[in-house]
């Protein structure tokens, strides 16, 4: 067996992926799921550390890896602090950040702590996490909401924006910190970046469903309506924040959030399936635009990544709109298990630094 093994982990609701890499080359890969059974004894889900951690364990043994040999542990960043981009050594005050939910309890919170408890056996091995949700690079500007008691944050699909921004610089020889791209990760979530020379200085904040309508939120609402909803005695906080996200989006017009099924059924003559598949490709283009008057105009590429943009009636709506802005390049899917193994694989190398989380 070969030394010198990075393991990736990425902890979901109802599922832990794993993935096992020998430098570049991905040698294991195992999506585990998890019943609601054997989650509900758990008051918190920082408690289910130790059963989620014991389950990846008994997949390597069963697998034939020795945990010996892995060398970096990268964990999925959950809700820490807002920090600037980077891979962070998993270190005590992380730890702590991440049990108490700082910034809010997410399955995500998870990957840190297992990556430590794992690491913590292994003689050499250290454990990391790499562009959590939180980056926070936002120019003081773009912070500004517009009345003083809201403040615009950083929440996004960082790891997989940074990633495919890093491909792409890659493929046309360049460095990432010498381009502007505007990048728009199209999922279940949908995430539009103005990345200035290596640093997203702008972004809708796609947690909360800020911005365009995607298959599952409701995207920016017009606020005097919402607030007439909050007070109409009609429906609970809870039902409302399912509407914004969850319930939104695809889901509220067309009750999918398969944006497939959409597709096909826009194929098949369904006017509204093709008129709402428009409209969100409308408000994607729309927020492109606004990104590019953030870099200025001076865009050298739009990226297109995440599971919609193998959509090609979708991408071809958006990209009709925004194509005078730069080049379009499309990089359909996400693979953040590479993500966070090549941000593990960078320090290991000595290609980037470890950041310290204060």
């Amino acid at each position: 067996m070969e030394k010198d093994l990075i393991l990736a982990i990425n902890p979901g609701s109802t599922s832990t992926k794993i993935a096992v890499f020998q430098n570049t080359k991905e040698v294991f890969l195992k999506n585990i799921k998890h019943s609601r059974e054997d989650l509900k004894a758990f008051k918190n889900i920082t408690d289910q550390y130790s059963f989620r951690k014991q389950i990846i364990l008994e997949e390597l043994e069963s697998a034939s890896f020795d945990v010996n040999f892995i060398r970096v542990i990268v964990g999925r960043g959950g809700l820490v602090k807002p920090i600037p981009s980077g891979v962070y050594r998993v270190n005590d005050r992380l730890i702590e950040d991440l049990k108490i939910g700082v910034m809010g309890q997410h399955a995500s919170n998870l990957g840190g702590l297992i990556a430590k408890d794992i690491a913590d056996s292994i003689p050499e091995a250290e454990a990391f996490i790499a562009d959590p949700v939180v980056v926070d690079e936002l120019e003081d500007i773009a912070r500004i909401s517009g009345h003083p008691l809201f403040q615009r944050v950083s929440i996004f699909h960082a790891l997989n924006q940074k990633a495919i921004a890093r491909q792409h610089a890659k493929s046309v020889t360049r460095s990432y910190d010498a381009l502007n791209l505007v990048v728009a990760h199209l999922g279940g979530g949908i995430s539009v970046g103005a990345h200035y020379k290596g640093r997203v200085i702008d972004v809708n904040q796609a947690l909360d469903g800020e911005g365009p309508f995607s298959p599952e939120r409701s995207g920016t609402l017009p606020s005097g309506a919402l607030v007439d909803m909050c007070f109409s005695g009609k429906h609970s906080k809870e039902e409302i924040k399912d509407m914004i996200t969850g319930q939104g989006g695809l889901v509220a017009y067309l009750g999918t959030n398969d944006a497939y099924e959409v597709e096909k059924r826009a194929h098949a003559g369904d006017k509204e399936a093709k008129l709402i598949q428009n409209a969100m490709a409308y408000q994607v283009a729309k927020e492109i635009g606004a990104m590019s008057t953030v870099l200025k105009g001076q865009v050298d590429a739009i990226l297109l990544t995440g599971g919609i943009a193998y959509g090609k009636p979708f991408v071809e709506a958006v990209s009709e709109r925004v194509r005078h802005i730069g080049p379009v390049y499309v990089y359909p899917g996400e693979d953040e298990m590479r993500a966070l193994a090549m941000n593990g694989l960078m320090v290991f190398n000595g290609e980037s630094e470890a950041m310290e989380y204060k």
